[in-house]
């Protein structure tokens, strides 16, 4: 559970994300050690604020939970609430409303991803913050986007392909782009049922093991596949130091 007070301070932090915000010179580093603490420095108020915001919305689906075991009656403000996040988890609600099926679904999706996970893949794909669409469109995780005009045009763009790099106005926003994708992807459905399990396990985890764990369920983010889920694991291993 994430405490109250770190969830408070999520909340300041994502007021004070803005599209000003102040991107450290990433490339201008010499120095490996300080170039990756500045990088995580940077990307760790948004990873604290994304999994502060998913923490509540699941505290409002296991309310739900509560009121279905008990029979108690769903609201009107509850009905509204939970057709607004299963449209936005893509997990949209039936005739039939909110029943087990559903809230069960959501649980799945709506969960919190360990931070060693979501820095290790964010400094793997954006080079430790220097690559040309961290610089230039505050895209950390490599995600593309499909309507025209809507990022950057990768120069090595296959022909015919139309696939944009998504630009983003913050890290905050790159990172919540990150979560939604990793937690309503059907590419990345094997991590979320990863996750599950791990709920269930008895065995108490760092952040460090769970992302590990996690990190399995990454095989279809790069084409490089099962070396691209080792390349992040030995990251996560090696930056131990950094995580919090």
């Amino acid at each position: 559970m994430i405490k109250k007070t770190i969830v408070l301070f999520a909340v300041l932090l994502m007021a004070a994300c803005t599209p000003k915000e102040k991107v450290p010179d990433f490339k201008a580093f010499t120095d490996v050690k300080e170039k990756k603490a500045a990088f995580f420095n940077f990307m760790y108020p948004a990873v604290i604020a994304e999994n502060a915001r998913v923490q509540k919305e699941r505290e409002f689906i296991e309310s739900l939970v509560m009121k279905l075991d008990n029979d108690s009656g769903i609201t009107s403000k509850e009905l509204d609430k939970a057709t607004k996040l299963g449209e936005l988890y893509k997990e949209k609600l039936t005739d039939a409303g909110v029943n087990a099926d559903w809230v069960n679904a959501m649980l799945v999706k709506v969960d919190y991803i360990p931070a060693p996970l979501v820095l290790s893949q964010g400094a793997n794909e954006s080079a430790w913050g220097t690559s040309r669409f961290a610089r230039e469109a505050n895209n950390y995780f490599g995600q593309w986007c499909y309507t025209k005009g809507c990022g950057v045009i990768p120069s090595k763009r296959n022909e015919g392909a139309a696939h944009e790099v998504a630009k983003f106005n913050s890290s905050q926003e790159a990172v919540h782009a990150y979560f939604m994708n990793v937690n309503r992807n059907n590419a990345y459905a094997e991590l979320r049922v990863i996750r599950e399990k791990l709920h269930s396990s008895p065995e108490a985890l760092t952040p460090e093991q769970e992302a590990n764990a996690l990190a399995h369920g990454l095989i279809r983010y790069s084409e490089r596949g099962e070396a691209y889920v080792e390349e992040i694991q030995a990251m996560i291993r090696h930056n131990r130091q950094y995580w919090r």
